[in-house]
């Protein structure tokens, strides 16, 4: 059974490439994030005002260490364009050591890369 490690993965989605990118830049930038990854566009279908909606997004996954993790929530719900954007956090539960490691320097600024 695999363990967990202290590194974490949140997802977010946003309606346009620019505003992914601004964010995934955004993150990295202020050492919330080792690395975030755009890609797109992907097709939403959610409920929202009582109505099932559909639309274009863009996806922005994050790798941060754990202890990091309540910073970039709220750095992201503060930058985000949505009213109650998607992010969703989930634990890594291994992986390469060196780019676990790697992914906990970067998020205390003193990344060797």
């Amino acid at each position: 059974m695999a363990e967990s490690t202290d590194v974490i993965r949140v997802e977010t989605t946003v309606d346009g490439r620019e505003g992914a990118e601004r964010l995934a830049g955004s993150v990295v930038e202020h050492h919330l994030a080792a690395c975030a990854q755009v890609s797109g566009p992907i097709r939403s279908f959610y409920r929202w005002e009582n109505a099932v909606q559909s639309d274009e997004e863009w996806m922005v996954v994050i790798k941060t260490a754990a202890d990091r993790l309540d910073d970039l929530v709220a750095h992201l719900a503060e930058a985000h364009p949505y009213d109650v954007p998607e992010i969703v956090a989930v634990p890594v539960t291994g992986g390469n050591p060196a780019y676990l490691e790697w992914v906990r320097d970067e998020t205390r600024g003193s990344g060797v890369a």
